[in-house]
Formats: C-alpha cells, sequence, structure tokens
C-alpha cells in the first residue's frame, strides 16, 4: 500500500479509469460519438497520470502493490490500443473493470517490504539478477492470463448473447467466437511457458541463497503451483483432448481468480525488498 502522500497520485488514475468505464457504459446504453471520445479522453489521461507513477516510484515486484499497479498499467495500455484498434466494440467494458479492480485491490493488499536501493524510479532500481528475472517472468504471464480472462469472459458473454438471438445491433458487440477462442488460446500458449520458467528461476534464486525448502508451505507458494496445475489442465483439455469453447474459457477464469488472490498474497522470501 503507498505511503498517505502517493495515494493522491493513485486516486488521480484510479478516477480516470472509473470516469471513462462510466462513460462507456452510458455509450453502450445511448450511443453517442461525443461520450466514447470523453470515455478515451479520460482513459488517456488516468495511463498518463498511471504511467508518470511507475516511472517515478520505486516498485517492487515482489510487492503486491507494485506487481498488482504494474499488471494494472500494463492492461491499461492493452484497454487503450484495443478501444482504438476496436473501435465499433465493447472493448473498454471489459478491459476497465479489470484494470480498476487491479488498482483496487493494490490499495488493500498487505503492504509487502519497501524497496532497500533507495532509487527514485523503477526502472534505475532494477540491477540483473535471479530476482528480477522471476518477478518479470511471473508478471508477464500474469498479463498473458488477464487477456486470457477477458477473452473469456467476452466469450462466455457473447455464448449467451447468441443462444438468446439477439437480433444485429442488439446487446454487446463483441469480436466473434472463433476470435476470442484464438485469442485466449494464445494468451494460454505466451502465459504458460512465462510462468513455467519464473517458477524455475524462482527455484534457482533460492538455491542461491541456500533457502530451498524455507517458506515453500505459505499461501502464494502453493497458490502458485496449483495456478500452473490448472494451466497445465486447460492446455491438456484443449491439445489433448480438444476440448474448446466454454470449458476452456471457464477453467481459464478459475485460473484468474487463483492468480489474483497469488498476487495479493505476501511474498514469502522477500527480505528487504527483492523476491
Amino acid at each position: 500500500m503507498p505511503a498517505v502522500n502517493e495515494r493522491f497520485t493513485v486516486y488521480c488514475f484510479l478516477a480516470s479509469y472509473a470516469i471513462a468505464f462510466a462513460l462507456e457504459v452510458l455509450h453502450f446504453l445511448r450511443p453517442r460519438p461525443i461520450v466514447r471520445l470523453l470515455s478515451l479522453v479520460f482513459g488517456a489521461a488516468g495511463l498518463l497520470a498511471q504511467s508518470l507513477f511507475v516511472a517515478v516510484r520505486p516498485l517492487d515486484l515482489a510487492s503486491p502493490f507494485g506487481s498488482l499497479v504494474l499488471l494494472a498499467w500494463i492492461l491499461a495500455v492493452f484497454y487503450l490500443y484495443g478501444s482504438i484498434h476496436h473501435a465499433r466494440l465493447a472493448w473498454g467494458l471489459f478491459v476497465l473493470p479489470l484494470v480498476l479492480g487491479l488498482i483496487g485491490l493494490a490499495e488493500i493488499a498487505p503492504a509487502g517490504p519497501e524497496p532497500s536501493n533507495g532509487g527514485t524510479s523503477l526502472w534505475t532500481s532494477m540491477s540483473p539478477s535471479w530476482g528480477l528475472v522471476h518477478g518479470a517472468l511471473l508478471l508477464l504471464a500474469a498479463v498473458g492470463l488477464s487477456v486470457g480472462f477477458v477473452a473469456s469472459i467476452m466469450y462466455l458473454v457473447q455464448v449467451r448473447r447468441l443462444r438468446a438471438k439477439l437480433a444485429p445491433g442488439q446487446g454487446v458487440r463483441l469480436l466473434s467466437l472463433e476470435r476470442l477462442e484464438e485469442m485466449n488460446r494464445r494468451a494460454i500458449l505466451w502465459s504458460f511457458p512465462l510462468l513455467t520458467a519464473g517458477l524455475l528461476a524462482g527455484i534457482v534464486l533460492q538455491l542461491q541463497h541456500g533457502a530451498f525448502l524455507v517458506g515453500w508451505s505459505s499461501p502464494k507458494i502453493i497458490i502458485t503451483a496449483g495456478l500452473w496445475v490448472v494451466f497445465a489442465i486447460v492446455l491438456y483439455l484443449r491439445y489433448g483432448v480438444h476440448a474448446r469453447g466454454k470449458q476452456v474459457a471457464l477453467l481459464t477464469v478459475i485460473a484468474f481468480a487463483l492468480l489474483l488472490i497469488a498476487l495479493v498474497s505476501v511474498h514469502p522470501f522477500v527480505a528487504g525488498g527483492g523476491p
């Protein structure tokens, strides 16, 4: 959780994203080009404010606050790009709540250790190490899984929409089921190797510190291992038994829930700022 004098900055981009989401909902209910434009302006303003925050504040990838804010920042870029690239689709209705939720979790998550390097920015505080590799790989895996989660939610909504036999133009406008399934597939294929490599980097890190068996009963480690197992099941269902559609989407949602629990948990191996 940030210090009191930093919360104002966090609330600035949080409020900007909230206004952008409210405008997205308004545009969905009563489509107006000006409302759509205003939602993009507020979304871009939130991304700018968050980018400045990330650039000047040392963020620790091993802390719940640091990992959640960085993940929300990357997904905010994904939101803005998707909203412009898929201008006719309800992109922000699905991605912005995820960004808002991650920032909200960062605010209420247990406070991790403060960075010990005394740096003034994220970029200058990073030095090559297994700890950085471990954290960066897991963060990228989280990004992929978050994209898969968004695609899965869109898929489930689209399935329900098609079953309701809504007329063209009614309801939420989304990508086709085939494109959403492909989006989920690519996200999973991207995330699983990164997650595996991140876990292996964590093992190497502990071997270097001679503490291989220390902390392995912690909730964060157990949940992350469970996340890897769910990933493996999803891949088996898709490529082993060629399962498609709703079953894979639901498992992706479960995997994302495990990811959130792992992210808000305090890292058991941190003792002064690095994973």
